[in-house]
């Protein structure tokens, strides 16, 4: 898997929450027209095709559209395309585009038709401009690598063809029965040619006369830092499935967690995320008994990673060379590392935002969400597990599902560190080892959970042991050595959470980002993608490189994702990826009909989409959304069986 840069997402920011309300029916539709919420992070660019970011994609899904989009239940449909087949060896993927899909200037104008030519133009110009989403395609369609490369100079020898105006055409490399759900991702959405040209290097600058529509939203007006704007695209092919007028976004720094319920309760927002930590939350919940959901975990995974060859200490605690040594060799260790991920109680760390009764609702244990596949009937999460004997009697029983701490085991942690601190002294490392762990000081959740962190690492191996120094940050100075930065060398830390939502439905899409060879979360772990580096060496990430190599080449899909399963068995035994929580699993209080959105757990288009999105006067009630919920698994467990059923009548 190619990577140039993480689509990393923050736990700094407040999702943008239409992505977590799903999909069904209601029989409240609502008079209101305006979708009222807020956004925690400003796009740094509109450039879909260059840019990989959470920021970019979440903003962009709403305006421009690809090929394929999700459904309700997380199937992928025709989208700009009206119908797809592939051929009989799966290596070539032939999409009709439709007629009346046209673009629109920022004013609404006609600009010109969609054609199967602005989607070769926009692969050539992400090719060209070295897109941060290259890894998506790089070793999928066929030629592109050695275009991307230098290898040829003819675009035309890359397999992307517009056979006639109506007709795209991909050649892949290999054949990837999740082809489609990569056609949701940005990178290999369209672009007109003529539009791009005039704007030159201003396409895609945060304004919103520097891109082109053909979604269901233009943008009609951004303020940094206050004020995100949607307008319904009055002329967009789908616009009977566009429920909503208007979207309004509002800057949220995470400063005042009292804001998004009280702006809720004066009829401000259509949605709300609560904080049961905060001050007016028994308020809340008594006036809204019956009325209180806990959103579903999505496939977004967040995880603490070590930095392990740190270049930068301008946030740092360290006063001395030694400290700086002892933590250099301490992340090293895999028993250190692995005492770290033992005495870390998730269940405490959850509770700083979820209260107490919602503690363990978002705890995730995997980077691969454990029932994002199946294996002859297993979760994935139980495959990983079987595999854990291989790694000794610390990883026996292991219980890897959502929704439940799988690791917080103080004895553990002080078993296998003492065994860390045995190595360590050894080779003369002094303890305690200090750790700087980065927060964003404005963000009140953040704080407190860095603090919970600290607290159960010093409560378990001791103070004397182990450190966790909190750097209190700007929102500035956070992004600039965690979410901006550009090298491994600018990440400016001992310990970074972080996150991954996955772009296509394959377990590659979360292991893939720490190979070596292109991985696209390395540079958070200090280490530039295909670069020889002997600490990555040291922690066995080139054994792992391999494992990835071997799953990735395999196309059985059973034997597939046996491979996956290995090599997140290792990730897990090597806890240089420690993780924690997911995105989802709130509580809220929302106007939004229950699942009425897309669904989807990759790519864009099922998430942070307000397509489909439909609003209810009265606020849902919990009794609603469950009945809905149910109905709703029913319907999307013989959707998805009928839809992997139809795929075989696209193959000609």
């Amino acid at each position: 898997m190619k990577k140039s840069k993480a689509k990393y997402l923050t736990l700094a920011g407040v999702v943008l929450s239409a992505g977590l309300l799903l999909a069904a029916c209601s029989n409240s539709a609502s008079s209101t027209k305006t979708y009222n919420y807020v956004y925690s992070s400003d796009p740094s660019s509109l450039n879909y095709l260059l840019e990989n970011r959470a920021t970019t994609g979440d903003v962009v899904t709403n305006l421009v559209d690809g090929l394929m989009e999700n459904d309700q239940y997380g199937n992928y449909i025709p989208s700009l395309a009206e119908d797809w087949t592939v051929s009989q060896d799966g290596l070539t993927y032939t999409y009709k585009l439709r007629k009346d899909a046209k673009w629109y200037t920022a004013d609404g104008e006609e600009y010109a038709p969609v054609t199967a030519q602005d989607f070769v133009t926009g692969l050539k110009y992400a090719a060209d401009k070295k897109s941060e989403a290259l890894y998506l395609v790089q070793d999928s369609v066929a030629g592109l690598d050695d275009y991307i490369n230098g290898k040829t100079t003819d675009f035309s020898t890359v397999g992307v063809k517009a056979i006639d105006d109506q007709t795209v055409q991909y050649t892949l490399t290999h054949p990837e029965t999740y082809w489609n759900s990569k056609t949701t991702a940005t990178i290999l959405f369209p672009v007109n040619a003529d539009f791009l040209n005039s704007k030159g290097d201003d396409f895609g600058k945060v304004d919103p006369a520097n891109i082109l529509y053909n979604g269901p939203f233009i943008l009609k007006s951004f303020t940094s830092k206050s004020v995100m704007e949607y307008k319904k695209n009055p002329n967009y092919w789908d616009a009977k499935n566009v429920f909503v007028d208007e979207v309004k976004l509002t800057y949220y720094d995470g400063s005042d967690q009292d804001a998004l319920a009280r702006n809720f309760m004066e009829g401000v927002y259509s949605y709300a995320r609560l904080y049961p930590n905060s001050s007016s939350f028994e308020g809340i919940k008594e006036k809204n008994k019956d009325n209180i959901i806990y959103s579903m975990q999505d496939a977004t995974s967040y995880y603490y990673n070590f930095n392990l060859d740190r270049q930068s200490y301008n946030h740092t605690s360290k006063t001395t060379d030694a400290e700086k040594t002892a933590q250099q060799e301490a992340v090293l260790n895999k028993s250190f590392r692995q005492a770290i991920n033992f005495a870390y109680d998730r269940t405490a760390y959850g509770a700083q935002s979820q209260g107490e009764e919602g503690a363990t609702k978002i705890i995730r244990n995997l980077l691969v969400p454990p029932s994002f596949v199946t294996l002859d009937g297993k979760d994935f999460g139980d495959v990983v597990a079987s595999k854990m004997v291989n790694y000794g009697q610390v990883w026996q029983n292991m219980n890897f599902a959502d929704a439940q701490d799988a690791y917080y085991n103080a004895d553990k942690a002080k078993e296998v560190f003492a065994q860390a601190k045995k190595e360590l002294e050894a080779k003369g490392v002094q303890f305690p080892i200090h750790l700087d762990l980065p927060v964003d000081q404005t963000f009140k959740k953040g704080v407190l959970e860095a603090s919970s962190f600290k607290q159960s690492i010093e409560s378990v191996l001791g103070a004397d042991n182990v450190v966790i120094d909190i750097q209190m940050l700007t929102t500035e100075e956070m992004d600039s050595i965690g979410y901006l930065a550009n090298t491994a060398a600018q990440k400016d830390y001992d310990l970074y959470n972080g996150g991954w939502g996955p772009d296509y439905q394959d377990p590659s899409t979360y292991l893939d980002t720490l190979s070596l060879t292109s991985g696209g979360s390395l540079q958070n772990l200090g280490l530039e993608p295909g670069a020889t580096n002997a600490k990555a060496t040291a922690v066995g990430l080139d054994v792992y490189t391999k494992m990835l190599e071997e799953a990735n080449a395999e196309q059985d899909l059973n034997k597939r994702y046996d491979k996956y399963a290995e090599a997140q068995a290792w990730l897990v035994d090597s806890s240089l990826a420690i993780p924690n929580v997911s995105k989802g699993g709130t509580p809220t209080l929302r106007k939004t009909v229950p699942f009425s959105a897309a669904f989807s757990q990759a790519g864009n288009k099922g998430v942070e989409s307000y397509k489909y999105v439909k609003l209810q006067d009265k606020i849902v009630t919990t009794a609603e959304y469950e009945e809905a919920r149910q109905k709703w698994l029913k319907e999307k467990e013989e959707s998805n069986k009928k839809a992997q059923e139809d795929f075989a009548k696209h193959v000609k």
